[in-house]
């Protein structure tokens, strides 16, 4: 074989893309199979109690209805890691919208019916469901997500903070927030005698079946899982949800394959959500601007079925030079829905707070925001003490600076303006940690030249299957064409699951191995294939996801323009642009798609999206596409996203990054912090909605008219 031009790299193109545009490409909803019947879920209707009675008479008396299942005769499931999972299992309501029972139908107009149908008697309990610094439900867990320490302490804060010359403390307040996928979680499952197939919208099918073996007591050779499509997941698909449990009980029940799609106004309630956060910033620093004591204290909620603790005060421990940190974590546990992973889960809050906060320490020291941040790079991890694998913060907030023009920005606020809008410019660094698990891939070569890929990979809508086949065609150094990707069943070699920006950089490893194995086995036959073809295996257990003695991290910087209108009090972002540094990367097509999205997510963040808790219902209020505002192409104008060259021997065989999740992160403070600079009025809540401007800016009017009484 000739050594070919790179694959990695290019902006290849889509391989699915045609297949998903054109209808072609079947998701879990869509597998119509013989004899399919569906589902629809009955969600509690209470905060907290129990389910007294299930009436189904008038539901199973409707034209077309199957059954309905009620945790009087579902199927008993065992034990599992997940209690989530634990549906039409007792009589306990542990939350608002938590699914009593499922009805069960030939038709999807005719399940929706019967489900309606259905009439419930609940015997309701008290309940607490609003997140408030003062809670006795509050409590110091032991970890927060991910296994990091619930606090960290370095040095004597109090007596460091109580020092400085400039202090900042401030407090921030990131409401719940929605994944809400184009996709619903939606499954089908089939029975075949004691097989068990089941179309699944998961970011992981290997673990999807580990989760259905351990529920139904089965082996796990006895499930497949296929997860070939999936429209989004944002972190909300990352483990097994209750659709793909209710469908395999219905199934189980009726004897028949059932599809059940998640309507869009449960899922709030069942699929998890970004739990809010209350943030407390404390920043000590000299006149120079270094900081000498940095302290984040983060309260968050929980649910009373399942710990989830919002990981936000551990960007902090990485960032910034801090001799003297508290960093700490408390949750509450209410009558709420579960939350869950959403898109950067820890870094997306926790960066807007601490990012926030820089900006005020910049005010507070006369210093310009990127220059404040070029002083208070550390030489090593702050928490840890361990190197950088690689760190290129500052190259992107210099770079970013210059594309962006930030030089010749006034620095004084409510400058700038046009008629009724004020404009104005801000700036956040982003990061995110490199994360890798172990896989297994297999690659195959053909008689005609041709190769085959295979691992239990997902492609949610990053472009997977394409950047995987790249990377193959480069360890066998032949055309990405020659190359096929078989990925999303169970039945392929064990992956992991595409969450924590970390599949490419897992599913990569494995199958570089396996192609450079293969290339070798070529080699030694003279580069011709047998009739039979060749064949071979990785498996990069014991290595991937192993300790390393480095600090390995992307980075970024955020810059955008806003523009606020006094009349209105709306804000919009009129140009974005971020910078990143994220190892080498593999498909410039879809790495750039990815960058822009989060960003975009960034800016619904900053701007549109929020929910609350109905205190008398314990119900998400916001819990559609109408009531819940993800941004929309009239929200989005100009979004550049750019990329350092970055070399990192650190990481996997690709020096690749992950790159899904720190687009969004730092992403809202940079909106935050342009707003504050048109207008001179800080706010510390999110969303910046317009009725939160103008009371702002009415109260800035107020005092400005009146000092002696501001």
């Amino acid at each position: 074989m000739n050594q070919q031009p790179s694959a990695t790299g290019a902006p290849v193109s889509r391989r699915e893309g045609r297949a998903k545009v054109t209808g072609a490409a079947a998701y879990a909803a869509e597998h119509a199979l013989a004899g399919r019947v569906h589902a629809w879920p009955v969600p509690a209707a209470i905060a907290s109690g129990r389910v007294r009675a299930v009436h189904t008479g008038d539901a199973l008396a409707l034209p077309g209805t199957v059954a309905v299942l009620t945790p009087d005769n579902a199927p008993r499931l065992a034990t599992a890691d997940d209690p989530t999972l634990q549906v039409l299992q007792n009589d306990r309501v542990p939350h608002h919208g938590w699914h009593v029972a499922l009805a069960v139908a030939e038709t999807l107009e005719a399940a929706r019916a019967a489900a309606q149908a259905v009439r419930v008697e609940y015997e309701s309990g008290p309940h607490d469901c609003v997140l408030t610094p003062g809670d006795p439900a509050v409590y110091a867990p032991e970890t927060a997500n991910g296994g990091h320490p619930a606090d960290r302490v370095r040095g004597d804060f109090a007596t460091a903070y109580g020092r400085a010359p400039v202090r900042v403390d401030v407090s921030y307040a990131v409401p719940p927030l929605h994944n809400h996928p184009m996709e619903p979680h939606a499954s089908t499952a089939e029975w075949t005698g004691g097989q068990l197939t089941v179309y699944d919208s998961s970011q992981g099918a290997t673990t999807v079946r580990q989760a259905l073996a351990a529920l139904f007591d089965m082996a796990e050779s006895d499930i497949t899982v296929i997860s070939e499509h999936v429209g989004g997941g944002f972190g909300s698909k990352g483990t097994p949800r209750p659709q793909l449990v209710l469908a395999v009980m219905a199934a189980l029940h009726t004897g028949r394959p059932v599809t059940l799609a998640l309507p869009r106004r449960q899922m709030p309630a069942v699929v998890g959500h970004r739990a809010p956060t209350l943030h407390h910033v404390r920043l000590g620093a000299g006149e120079d601007g270094v900081i000498t004591a940095l302290a984040h204290e983060v309260l968050t909620h929980t649910s009373r079925v399942k710990e989830f603790v919002e990981q936000a005060a551990v960007p902090a421990r990485v960032m910034y030079h801090s001799p003297h940190s508290l960093t700490t974590h408390r949750v509450a546990a209410l009558d709420v829905p579960s939350p869950s992973w959403m898109r950067a889960p820890g870094e997306a809050p926790g960066m807007y707070a601490l990012e926030s906060a820089m900006d005020e320490l910049a005010v507070a020291t006369g210093l310009d925001p990127v220059e404040l941040r070029l002083r208070n790079e550390p030489d090593t991890e702050p928490d840890s003490g361990l190197p950088f694998s690689s760190r290129h913060l500052t190259d992107c907030l210099k770079e970013g600076a210059r594309r962006f023009g930030w030089s010749g920005r006034d620095p004084r606020p409510g400058i700038r303006r046009e008629g009724a809008l004020l404009v104005g410019t801000g700036v956040a660094a982003a990061t995110y940690p490199v994360l890798v698990s172990p896989s297994e891939a297999t690659a195959h070569a053909a008689p005609d030249g041709t190769f085959l890929v295979r691992i239990n990979a997902t492609d949610i809508g990053t472009g997977a299957r394409t950047v995987l086949a790249q990377i193959a065609a480069d360890a066998l150094g032949v055309p990405v064409d020659r190359v096929a990707a078989d990925i999303g069943s169970s039945d392929l070699p064990s992956a992991s699951l595409a969450g924590g920006s970390s599949g490419t950089a897992s599913w990569g490893w494995a199958v570089h191995e396996a192609c450079t194995s293969l290339r070798e086995l070529l080699a030694e036959h003279g580069g011709a294939v047998p009739p039979g073809g060749l064949h071979t295996a990785a498996d990069t257990t014991g290595r991937a996801g192993e300790p390393v003695p480095y600090a390995r991290h992307a980075f970024g910087a955020h810059f955008a323009e806003v523009e606020v209108d006094e009349v209105t009090g709306e804000v919009r972002v009129r140009r974005m642009l971020g910078v990143f540094a994220a190892g080498r990367i593999l498909n410039s097509r879809t790495a750039r798609a990815q960058f822009i999205g989060g960003m975009v997510m960034g800016i619904g963040m900053a701007l549109t999206e929020s929910s609350t808790v109905d205190p008398a219902s314990g119900a998400f209020v916001e819990n559609d596409l109408a009531s819940y505002h993800v941004p929309v192409c009239a929200d989005v104008r100009s979004v550049e996203a750019h990329w350092i060259e970055e070399e990192d021997a650190h990481l996997n065989p690709m020096g690749s990054k992950g790159i899904g999740e720190i687009g969004i992160v730092g992403a809202a403070a940079a909106v935050g912090n342009a707003f504050r600079h048109a207008t001179g009025v800080r706010l510390r809540s999110l969303p910046l909605s317009p009725d939160k401007v103008l009371e702002a800016m009415g109260e800035r009017a107020t005092a400005d008219a009146n000092p002696l009484t501001a």
